[in-house]
């Protein structure tokens, strides 16, 4: 590859849900473009994430996580993104933990076997093995599943590691001029940022299984220079679920709505004005119209 060869192409980043792929996506922007949780099924939607150098241009598809137990239209759908971000991609980066495999990682595997891109394996997490030598047996059995061009050890939440891994990318991308804007770092818009991360909020102050049952909609969002007022609609899909969200005394929305305005002031560096209402849509998730109207890709 010569000094003066541009390239640029798209990098699938898939897996089992909740072993660390949005986490990798924002260390490696060094800002959040993906909402986090401990809650599997986090990421609902493709998200890209653009870094551009002088040299190439990486577009980073976040997906949703592979999962077999695909009963309601939303599962499918996410399902379905997955897959069809593995069908798009110059390179597939496979993810998975370095002390764990379950069969939830075997079906994520599977699916790479339809796929004719070049994949590297990346096991997260491994700041978790113990002792650190356990790390070069999970190697070597990643190397018998399946034919990866490489296989990194990484702990994408402590940043180690995700420097060799974005080393070895450019040579799979294709040449090629921008594909966006320099200065674009996602697809994805302020409003759509804006929902996810009150329901990032939301899914880490909630228990049970509610988290899966809710979805964020904005309905406004106005910015002047005073600041950006936002109405934002928490939908649920049983009555018995918006009490729960509302809490005793409106006290779950406002530690939401508390965590949510701090943290949208300090990225858009003025006050935020947030209003919050918990409605119920009966089983929205299972309803592909309904997905539909809340922005959601159905399959």
């Amino acid at each position: 590859m010569s000094d003066d060869t541009f390239r640029a192409g798209f990098v699938a980043v898939v897996g089992r849900p909740n072993v660390g792929k949005s986490t990798l996506i924002n260390a490696i922007m060094g800002s959040k473009i993906s909402i986090v949780s401990r809650r599997p099924q986090t990421t609902r939607h493709r998200i890209l994430a653009v870094q551009t150098t002088k040299t190439h241009q990486i577009i980073f598809v976040d997906t949703p996580g592979l999962h077999r137990n695909a009963g309601k239209v939303m599962n499918r759908m996410m399902n379905k993104t997955a897959v069809n971000a593995l069908l798009d991609a110059d390179l597939v980066v496979f993810m998975c933990e370095a002390n764990r495999w379950t069969h939830e990682d075997q079906y994520a595997l599977d699916r790479l076997h339809d796929i004719k891109s070049p994949a590297i394996a990346v096991l997260n997490k491994v700041d978790k093995v113990h002792p650190r030598e356990e790390a070069l047996i999970a190697i070597a059995e990643m190397t018998e599943r399946y034919t990866f061009e490489d296989v990194v050890p990484m702990s994408a939440k402590r940043n180690e590691n995700v420097d060799r891994f974005l080393e070895l990318i450019p040579k799979f991308l294709p040449e090629s001029e921008l594909l966006f804007p320099a200065d674009t770092i996602t697809d994805r818009s302020e409003l759509f940022r804006t929902a996810e991360l009150i329901r990032e909020k939301l899914t880490r102050y909630l228990r049970q299984e509610v988290p899966y049952g809710l979805t964020v909609q904005i309905e406004r969002f106005e910015r002047d220079e005073h600041g950006v007022a936002i109405n934002a609609i928490i939908w649920v899909e049983r009555d018995s679920q918006k009490g729960i969200v509302v809490g005793k005394g409106g006290s779950v929305l406002k530690r939401v709505g508390r965590a949510a305005r701090l943290e949208m002031k300090a990225e858009m560096g003025m006050p935020v004005h947030l209003e919050m209402w918990v409605k119920v849509k009966d089983n929205w998730a299972d309803n592909e119209k309904d997905l539909l109207s809340l922005g959601y890709d159905t399959p």
